[in-house]
């Protein structure tokens, strides 16, 4: 089982954790993150892109020029696609780019990105981060300069006043227990993790039985 150094958010030795190797120490599935992490992206574009066919462009009621004599191929509108200002062959249509993933498939590219940070050392664990109120300053003071990180993803219970202190943080992003996904872990190169955090971690994604 992982053990990690528990810090307050003076990072402050205050003890160790130990991990459970369920979720944090699990077998790292490289395709199935990568097949997650696809279906997330995917499922994020508009997918409005569309452009209009022959029937709706407007206009092309009459025939261009008579059928014979001209010496040119004969058309019958100028909305053909193989007139200039015509509709389009093939074009882009309105689609869904949604693609299944089911349950347990997010589950474990969660638990091989959790692991996978822990691994290479990329985890710290708090035993809180508290601040009186919504102040960018304190979330500074306690990520980039007690603890001295970069693109870092926070990782806590619901808290109004961390949320909104992390928000405007160049470089960090906060997001609660249940919004927890494959793609901002492997985004972002540190996890800070508060300890109930971590436990509910363990709680949400252990492996059913």
């Amino acid at each position: 089982m992982p053990i990690l150094e528990l810090y307050n958010q003076k990072k402050e030795k205050v003890g160790s954790i130990t991990l459970s190797d369920a979720v944090f120490g699990a077998e790292i599935n490289r395709a199935l993150v990568h097949q997650v992490v696809k279906a997330q992206l995917a499922g994020e574009r508009q997918g409005t892109a569309k452009t209009k066919t022959k029937s709706e462009v407007r206009g092309g009621g009459r025939k261009p020029f008579k059928q014979k004599g001209t010496g040119n191929a004969r058309q019958g509108s100028t909305r053909s696609p193989l007139m200039p200002g015509g509709g389009q062959n093939f074009g882009p249509q309105p689609r869904s780019y949604q693609e299944a993933t089911p349950k347990e498939m997010v589950r474990g590219a969660i638990r091989s990105a959790l692991s996978d940070r822990v691994k290479a050392n990329r985890v710290i664990v708090v035993d809180q981060i508290t601040f009186k109120e919504p102040r960018t300053k304190d979330a500074e003071a306690v990520i980039k300069k007690a603890f001295g990180l970069e693109k870092v993803l926070v990782i806590a219970n619901a808290d109004a006043n961390l949320e909104l202190s992390v928000r405007n943080l160049k470089g960090a992003k906060m997001v609660r227990t249940e919004g927890v996904n494959p793609y901002d872990i492997l985004k972002h190169e540190w996890l800070l993790v508060t300890q109930d955090a971590a436990k509910a971690l363990e709680t949400r994604y252990a492996v059913e039985a």
